[in-house]
């Protein structure tokens, strides 16, 4: 069991939900219970995930949880492509957050494989 706050992938992935939660917020109304809640629903993911597979006993329990983690940072930037396309991000903001995810997912896929070496 680790302290989740310390990872540095936990650290950057809180950034983007919260950059998520701002931008969102800006989205048209009639996105609210649609794009808005599921983006926020699949960037709030992957942090928890990382929270909740670190309080795990077991390295494969917490790399199962770093998976999933994966699979939501996979969602969110499909996400933030629709959100470009329907034009609700620039090409600036949606080339800035594909860059950030990028280096999230690397370092989930370094975490992973870390975490299975050990265990």
């Amino acid at each position: 069991m680790q302290d989740y706050r310390k990872l540095v992938v936990w650290n950057k992935v809180h950034e983007l939900v919260v950059y998520t939660y701002r931008v969102t917020a800006k989205y048209p109304q009639g996105e609210v219970y649609a794009l808005v809640q599921q983006m926020r629903k699949a960037a709030g993911s992957i942090p928890m995930n990382i929270a909740e597979g670190s309080g795990r006993n077991s390295n494969a329990d917490f790399a199962h949880f770093l998976n999933i983690a994966l699979g939501s940072s996979n969602e969110i930037e499909y996400q933030y492509l629709l959100s470009k396309d329907l034009s609700y991000i620039s090409e600036k903001e949606y080339t800035e957050v594909i860059l950030k995810l990028g280096e999230i997912k690397g370092m989930l896929i370094g975490l992973i494989s870390k975490v299975r070496e050990k265990g």
